[in-house]
């Protein structure tokens, strides 16, 4: 795709994304932008500047190797009694815990939990899905905004490229069914855009309107990421993303504003 062909999609508004195939099983200490790298030589592809990357969560873990052993934990009895309430294993319920800054509600599924990182989500972001091996879980980067910093600008020298980045997971919502992709970290692009005071196409002042620009793109991204086709990371090209050094954790809604707590 030339250039001016990209530039044409951001005028016209059309937006591509491309799913990275054939980035291998990521193992802890590997170099991911490495791995990313040589994937799309591979598949014929570049990172161009302007391009945003959006990468699962899980990949980003692994390669900082936030694994924990089922067999290494042992459980408190707080664990121990939670865990017979939800028919889970109490080393699982353990490591929530650890991930957790508080509890904010027990479900018959799950603790739904404030994260260290201030996420309101489910067991912590802890996961057993496309795990390995079934005695390991895997949970949250410790910093994602920091991991997403180190992969844009690890990317940039490989790319010669400057490229944004987007960390996502997946998460539920409050009145909402269904689960979709967020941003859980971010670098080089405006998470939000507040368009408070300025006019819609009939001429009215928006009084509330700030779009959550990282968590459309990471949703965006999650239709190429299906769980089953292991498809970890996606360029979006032409999404005319407003360059910024905003951090995902920006998109927190502040505790004195949270209906749900």
């Amino acid at each position: 795709m030339t250039a001016a062909r990209s530039r044409r999609q951001v005028e016209t508004g059309e937006i591509v994304i491309i799913g990275i195939r054939t980035l291998p099983e990521v193992k802890p200490g590997d170099d991911l932008a490495g791995l990313i790298s040589a994937a799309l030589r591979r598949e014929n592809r570049e990172l161009r500047s302007g391009d945003l990357l959006v990468v699962a969560q899980k990949v980003v873990s692994k390669a900082e190797g936030r694994i924990e052993r089922l067999r290494a934990v042992k459980p408190s009895e707080l664990a121990r009694s939670w865990a017979r309430t939800l028919g889970e294993d109490p080393r699982f319920v353990e490591i929530v815990l650890r991930e957790s800054r508080r509890v904010i509600r027990m479900t018959e599924r799950a603790l739904i939990v404030e994260t260290r990182h201030g996420f309101i989500c489910a067991n912590a972001g802890v996961d057993r899905s496309n795990v390995r091996d079934a005695g390991t879980v895997m949970c949250l980067p410790v910093d994602p905004d920091r991991s997403a910093q180190g992969l844009s600008d690890r990317l940039r020298k490989l790319a010669k490229a400057r490229v944004a980045v987007i960390i996502s997971d997946t998460f539920g919502r409050p009145w909402r069914l269904g689960l979709t992709n967020v941003a859980i970290g971010a670098a080089g692009l405006s998470v939000l855009e507040d368009l408070r005071g300025t006019r819609d196409a009939s001429g009215r002042k928006l009084q509330g309107t700030i779009l959550a620009v990282a968590d459309e793109l990471a949703a965006a991204a999650g239709l190429a990421m299906k769980k089953a086709a292991q498809i970890p990371a996606v360029i979006i090209r032409g999404a005319a993303i407003a360059l910024a050094r905003d951090r995902a954790s920006q998109l927190i809604r502040p505790a004195s504003e949270d209906m749900f707590r």
